[in-house]
């Protein structure tokens, strides 16, 4: 009589595997020039990405990675915003793009934020190359 083996340990051991795998992979690279179209499509009515681009009616995003909140002349951000002590770093970009409020409680950023990781992503490393 033949003996067969059960197969769900090998199907749990095919998926762990499998995960495994995917686990070890790395996320796929954020994309500047498609973080430029979000720029345009969620940020450029308010935000000038411009060397010495105009106050709009935020502040200019030009060189705000490195920047300390509430730092750009000619601009009048909220006490939230001037007394927060952040400088915006991508980490701190991130999260803050995922709900303003949520980070900086306060602020006047009318923005319910990010919600898809991709373009969060994406956003974040275009930001980074406006220097």
């Amino acid at each position: 009589m033949a003996r067969f083996l059960n197969p769900v340990p090998f199907a749990l051991a095919a998926v762990l595997a499998a995960g495994a795998a995917l686990a070890a992979t790395p996320a796929a690279a954020a994309n500047p020039a498609h973080g430029r179209i979000v720029f345009s499509q969620m940020c450029s009515v308010c935000h000038s990405n411009t060397r010495g681009g105009p106050v709009l009616i935020g502040p200019p995003l030009f060189g705000v990675v490195g920047r300390k909140a509430g730092s750009v002349p000619g601009y009048s951000y909220s006490p939230a915003m001037k007394s927060s002590g952040v400088t915006w770093t991508p980490d701190k970009l991130h999260t803050y793009l995922q709900g303003p409020a949520k980070m900086i409680p306060g602020v006047r950023m009318p923005f319910g934020g990010i919600h898809d990781p991709s373009q969060l992503d994406d956003l974040v490393a275009y930001l980074a190359t406006l220097k």
